[in-house]
């Protein structure tokens, strides 16, 4: 998430700096055929207007169109992972970015997201990440779609990661975290089973944090 992250933020640097609010408003309402200006935006995120304009600049310099599809979204990740296939988890990222179901990424999506993932409460980062882990938006995370998920992230670290992956790697991993997690045995992970696990983990805990240092 950092590599998009820093791809669209890095691009504002070499755009000019001197811009007022009321043209950042109206290219806003323009590009991405939505009324939601700056002041919206501000309220409804942990970001200040300042930092919704460098996120904007540098969103806009990458996606022209104002919206991200998902070939783009996956062209955009990929860079950072030459030695894997990050096309899997991009998918599944992607898709989390669209909760609306739109087949595209606006910028309202993005940085409601990215105020999550970055300034959001625990409570709020773990129903985020619970979502992306939840493929079928049914409410449950079922083993199919961990093991999925893992993966996912298996393919996109790459054949060079050191300590040498097992192939079996991904299923012991999920088998580990469902027998934390799933705290009654139905078969399936709840958002609360979800939540309460997590929290009582450091090693997860810790790896959210990480998130925080990204901007």
């Amino acid at each position: 998430m950092g590599a998009v992250v820093g791809t669209l933020t890095m691009q504002t640097k070499q755009r000019r700096p001197s811009r007022d609010k009321a043209d950042d408003d109206l290219e806003m309402t323009m590009v991405c055929h939505r009324p939601e200006g700056l002041d919206q935006l501000e309220a409804q995120t942990n970001f200040s207007k300042r930092e919704l304009q460098v996120l904007y600049r540098g969103f806009k310099n990458e996606c022209p169109s104002g919206v991200v599809n998902e070939d783009t979204f996956k062209q955009i990740y990929s860079q950072f992972f030459p030695h894997g296939d990050a096309s899997t988890y991009a998918h599944y990222l992607f898709n989390a970015f669209d909760t609306g179901h739109t087949g595209s990424i606006k910028f309202e999506d993005f940085v409601t997201a990215l105020s999550i993932l970055l300034r959001g409460s625990v409570t709020e980062k773990l129903q985020w990440t619970f979502n992306l882990y939840d493929i079928n938006r049914d409410g449950y995370i079922n083993k199919e779609e961990m093991t999925d998920i893992v993966r996912a992230i298996y393919d996109m670290m790459g054949k060079y990661t050191y300590p040498v992956l097992k192939n079996d790697a991904p299923k012991q991993h999920v088998d580990a975290f469902f027998q934390k997690m799933d705290k009654n045995r139905d078969g399936v992970v709840t958002l609360d089973e979800f939540i309460f696990s997590c929290q009582e983990d450091e090693n997860i805990m810790r790896s959210l944090q990480l998130f925080e240092n990204v901007i």
